[in-house]
């Protein structure tokens, strides 16, 4: 049970915090509730058929075709997050001013809305995908009969959501003032991780060179199997023995996502003035 437990609540923890941060960043939009539910039901699907088809995606491209799978859905939310923020920087201020006067964000524009779906059930499909593979390969083991593992999904599936929902309500705590600003740096850190996590996977598939791996290893201090260090994987991309390409994307990542996101902002007041 304790097995099965474990790895759905380090799957689930992982969607929760990302669904947590956009709810937030999105708070008070119309329409937010209906495009995140949209999501979450489509990455559920999209998990479903993936792990009906486990064994032959795992057989594509000399068995890593799930390095590959997790790289394109990885690298697409990063984008997808990415442009959010820079959105959010022309914007926010805008939606800040809304929350002040009526209680209630009125998003301007609906394209990022439309991306909350795209963004969450790619989160949800990623992990789901991920969670479903594992237990299955812990039930193929015999470790576990059919009520631990049944026993420790619900477990892991409920400790994983408090702790996003928990994640959901500090944030929304933030006043509006601040709530953007917070919200745009947590998104723009949860891309650059997800960059360097795709980056990281084409690496395992030996398409792309580590250049040193690892550049070091703090596993001693924080392992990445640790709840808090699971948690710090998903917020900041920490990562406890990361390749030095992954380090460098990252930081390539976040450095493109706040210089653009700077550069609109500042176009945006001079075009207010």
């Amino acid at each position: 049970m304790f097995a099965t437990a474990i790895i759905v609540f380090r799957e689930v923890l992982e969607m929760a915090v990302v669904v947590g941060v956009i709810l937030a960043a999105a708070e008070g939009a119309p329409g937010r509730g209906r495009w995140v539910g949209l999501g979450i039901a489509g990455g559920v699907l999209g998990a479903s058929l993936v792990a009906a088809f486990a064994e032959k995606i795992s057989d594509l491209a000399s068995g890593m075709g799930q390095e590959y799978f997790n790289t394109a859905i990885l690298g697409f939310a990063a984008l997808l997050i990415g442009w959010t923020v820079v959105w959010m920087k022309s914007h926010g201020r805008e939606m800040a001013a809304k929350l002040k006067a009526t209680g209630k964000a009125v998003a301007a524009g609906e394209a990022p809305l439309h991306m909350l779906a795209v963004v969450v059930g790619l989160a949800v499909l990623r992990e789901g995908a991920e969670a479903v593979l594992f237990v299955y390969g812990v039930i193929l083991s015999d470790k576990e009969g059919p009520m631990a593992v049944v026993a420790g999904t619900a477990l892991g599936l409920g400790g994983g959501a408090a702790v996003g929902f928990a994640l959901y309500l500090g944030l929304l705590k933030v006043s509006a003032r601040h709530l953007f600003g917070v919200t745009s740096t947590l998104l723009a850190l949860l891309a650059s991780g997800m960059a360097a996590q795709a980056a990281g996977y084409l690496v395992a598939a030996g398409a792309l060179p580590g250049i040193i791996d690892p550049l070091w290893d703090s596993s001693w201090l924080l392992s990445n199997d640790a709840v808090m260090g699971r948690l710090l994987s998903v917020l900041v991309g920490y990562q406890d023995h990361p390749s030095a390409l992954q380090v460098l994307t990252y930081a390539a990542t976040l450095a493109a996502i706040l210089g653009l996101a700077k550069r609109i902002e500042k176009t945006a007041t001079v075009a207010r003035a």
